[in-house]
């Protein structure tokens, strides 16, 4: 059941997807993209070789990759038909080739130590068999390879994340006026999404991670070097803010001296929390878990 209800919402979200998530391909994605394997393997990021991506969406990590040369070769997997198209297009229009497979994270379409690397980015919480996702992972690796997974709910991070959401939905009214802009109008008027995917998305997650929720999955499939670390704190509370109070405006009333402060705002406090918070607090009380592993050479 809900692995249908995943690939229903992703083929609705596929659309809108890196519009609503604000996707960037180019050097603004790989420094992102990056940044966050550098914080796993605390190291420059090696050489990747030939990755395959798991729930690979519209290709935010695997294309950046690419298309900074970070890897050879990229393998594009995702259960959605509508993410692959997505993905595809993207390619298409970045001028790169890639291989893509519409499939399950369980059963992946590849010979046994055929990658090198194996990535994937707010994936893992929508698997319902992660013990079975993580002996296909290492199958497909050759041994010495690279496993990486980001942007994974953080239980603990995602209950603290709440308090800037409602406190932003409680001051929106007041916002709203502050900035002279209109109520949203319902999500499928808008054409930010349908009503459906803005239904689905209320039961696509499966999990929400403690670190050693995240990391035995890792372990029991033979994995080593397993490292679980936390990602954005201040960053966090400072992005879902805004993004509750804007997603309360009709977007075109939103003004740009606001969406400016907004981003630039972000990417200060994740300077902040990568120099300051990440790798010196418990992982367990940031909004997001990344997870890395090596398959014993």
């Amino acid at each position: 059941m809900i692995r249908e209800v995943n690939e229903r919402y992703h083929d609705v979200a596929a659309v809108t997807y890196d519009s609503k998530w604000g996707i960037d391909f180019g050097p603004i994605g790989l420094n992102q993209v990056s940044g966050k394997l550098e914080k796993v393997l605390g190291s420059p990021l090696p050489p990747l070789g030939r990755i395959v991506e798991i729930g690979a969406g519209t290709g935010y990590f695997s294309l950046n990759l690419l298309l900074g040369g970070a890897c050879d070769e990229v393998v594009a997997t995702d259960i959605s038909k509508g993410m692959i198209d997505a993905l595809n297009g993207n390619a298409k229009r970045l001028k790169l080739k890639v291989e893509t497979h519409v499939c399950e994270a369980e059963a992946l379409p590849l010979e046994d130590e055929s990658v090198d690397t194996v990535i994937g980015h707010a994936v893992l919480h929508h698997l319902p068999d992660l013990d079975a996702a993580f002996d296909e992972f290492y199958r497909v690796l050759k041994p010495g390879g690279l496993l990486f997974f980001g942007g994974e709910p953080s239980k603990l991070g995602d209950r603290i994340a709440n308090v800037p959401k409602t406190a932003a939905g409680r001051v929106s009214p007041l916002w709203r006026a502050a900035v002279r802009a209109r109520p949203a109008p319902a999500p499928h008027e808008d054409g930010s999404g349908t009503e459906e995917e803005h239904d689905l998305e209320r039961v696509v997650d499966v999990h929400a991670f403690e670190p050693d929720a995240i990391s035995s999955p890792a372990r029991h499939a033979g994995f080593t070097d397993v490292e679980v670390v936390g990602e954005e704190l201040l960053a966090n509370w400072f992005g879902w803010t805004n993004r509750v109070l804007e997603a309360s405006a009709t977007p075109e009333d939103v003004p740009w001296a606001w969406r400016q402060y907004a981003y630039r705002g972000y990417l200060a406090l994740q300077k902040v929390d990568r120099s300051l918070l990440e790798g010196k607090l418990p992982p367990a009380i940031f909004y997001n878990l990344l997870v890395g592993a090596r398959k014993p050479a």
